[in-house]
């Protein structure tokens, strides 16, 4: 074994030949009869070096720096494995863990082994009975970061987990296909996975399975505790032939049984003031394109615009886990009387908050952080100014709700006076006359009006993080004063 601490530019030795350097295979590949010169038998190969995070100069197998080695191989390990990884324990310096297989000599037994005390004595994890299959190889075994004992384990066929060090397997293929895991790693919270033939894999957000207690199965109903959320601006959805998760917060709950009436997930401030309420009665959710969430500046209820997902989210109340994902909005402005919240509403500023599920007389309330997005803080965007920002955002959004109820009014008393001789005939050109105003016309280059120069700044000032400059400002402060004007001059002449 070599070690650089200079990157690479110059190396030194550290350690003898560790490999079990079995008579007769040191020769040129191929031989004696024809030589191989494609490389396809070699021996005498270390295959894995890992050192611990736990303990400075522990790599398995040495305990100060590489000055002495010791030969821990299990005695009921069969000569000719190969060990692909090696798990050094990230919670105990002696505990490390270790996969092998010998298929490649006719061989299909599982080989886990986990050591407590530095390689002194193993304990075999993988007996074909307790979870992992007699004839499935396995080549790689990893213990989560965040909990002591929880095993990824990947092999000739798939994937498995252990919620007890490796004494029970149970399959989590979940919708990966069954092929090789050639290797595991953990970070971030999330599974990453490479496989032989099948790309890479990642299981977002690990928090349940930390959270798992073998009495969740006996329980009506059990709410995670979500894992920190970043205020990001990624949309999810599928790019390039990968499949991203939508952005926001993501919500893992468990039903034990169906209730008889619905499902309600909370979405609460700091103080307890509920921000959003989905339940199992509502309709699907739909995706929406921020440019499409906004309807055309002649139909009644325009506005939104920004990023995000629109829709309704329906929360699932049969029995079994479940993740929904908050896309980190407040309700949106007004777009009629049937849809009095609509999509794309201010996104919520970094800070705590709280989840809370309601299934009948049972609830359950967890917190939930949202943090700034690194890539935003980086620019100079500080948490003040997307508070601010914020907080203009609900001032804008009202400004929305206001003119499209406006536009509503209007409408609606130009239909019920359409057609009318005399003084409804007089009424309906003045109330024409402030809808020129109010309303931007269905023809293309039409000059835009009041309801599309508020939707515009709301748009602008919701579609991105940024310190609020005072132009979006002073530009409220002057749609406030025309919509007042006009809201003013409509009381005179529209009946109530």
């Amino acid at each position: 074994m070599h070690r650089s601490r200079d990157g690479g530019v110059t190396w030194e030795k550290i350690s003898p030949d560790l490999t079990a350097t079995p008579p007769g295979t040191q020769g040129a590949s191929g031989e004696p009869i024809t030589r191989d010169a494609t490389g396809e038998e070699v021996y005498s190969t270390l295959y894995t070096i890992r050192e611990s995070t736990v303990q400075r100069g522990v790599v398995w197998v040495t305990r100060d720096d590489g000055k002495t080695w010791s030969k821990v191989t299990p005695q009921d390990m069969p000569p000719g494995g190969r060990i692909q990884n090696i798990e050094p324990s990230p919670h105990k310096a002696g505990t490390a863990y270790f996969a092998g297989y010998r298929y490649l000599l006719g061989d299909f037994a599982p080989y886990i082994y986990k050591t407590t005390d530095f390689g002194k004595t193993w304990t075999k994890l993988t007996d074909g009975k307790n979870g992992i299959a007699a004839d499935e190889p396995t080549r790689v075994v990893r213990e989560d970061p965040a909990r002591a004992g929880l095993l990824y384990a990947g092999t000739e066929f798939g994937m498995y987990i252990s919620f007890d060090d490796g004494a029970h397997w149970q399959p989590f293929q979940l919708n990966l296909p069954h092929t090789p895991v050639t290797d595991i790693k953990l970070a971030h919270n999330d599974l990453i996975l490479s496989t032989q033939g099948r790309s890479f894999w990642i299981l977002d957000n690990l928090s349940p399975l930390h959270q798992v207690k073998a009495a969740s199965a006996a329980d009506s109903a059990l709410l995670f505790t979500p894992r920190e959320a970043i205020r990001s601006t990624g949309r999810g959805g599928r790019g390039g032939g990968v499949q991203y998760p939508p952005a926001g917060a993501q919500i893992d709950y468990y039903i034990g049984k169906a209730p008889e009436g619905d499902l309600k997930l909370e979405i609460l401030d700091r103080n307890g003031a509920v921000i959003r309420t989905f339940t199992s009665a509502g309709a699907a959710a739909t995706v929406e394109d921020p440019a499409d969430a906004a309807p055309a500046d002649d139909e009644e209820g325009g506005g939104g615009g920004g990023r995000g997902r629109g829709g309704v989210m329906r929360v699932d109340k049969t029995a079994g886990m479940h993740r929904v994902t908050w896309d980190l909005r407040y309700p949106g402005p007004w777009q009629s009387a049937a849809r009095p919240d609509g999509p794309n509403g201010p996104i919520a500023p970094p800070g705590s908050y709280q989840v809370r599920l309601t299934a009948g007389s049972w609830n359950s309330t967890q917190p939930l952080t949202l943090i700034e997005d690194p890539r935003v803080t980086a620019s100079g965007v500080t948490t003040a100014d997307l508070q601010e920002q914020f907080d203009h955002n609900m001032r804008v959004r009202e400004l929305v709700s206001e003119v499209n109820q406006l536009v509503s009014r209007v409408r609606a008393a130009q239909q019920a006076l359409k057609g009318k001789p005399g003084d409804a005939a007089v009424q309906l050109d003045r109330i024409n006359g402030l809808a020129a105003h109010l309303i931007t016309p269905a023809i293309r280059y039409s000059k835009p009006e009041l309801q599309t120069h508020i939707n515009y700044l709301y748009q602008m000032t919701n579609s991105a993080d940024q310190k609020i400059g005072n132009d979006a400002v002073e530009r409220y402060q002057e749609l406030r004063k025309e919509l007042d004007q006009l809201k003013a001059d409509a009381e005179k002449l529209l009946v109530h």
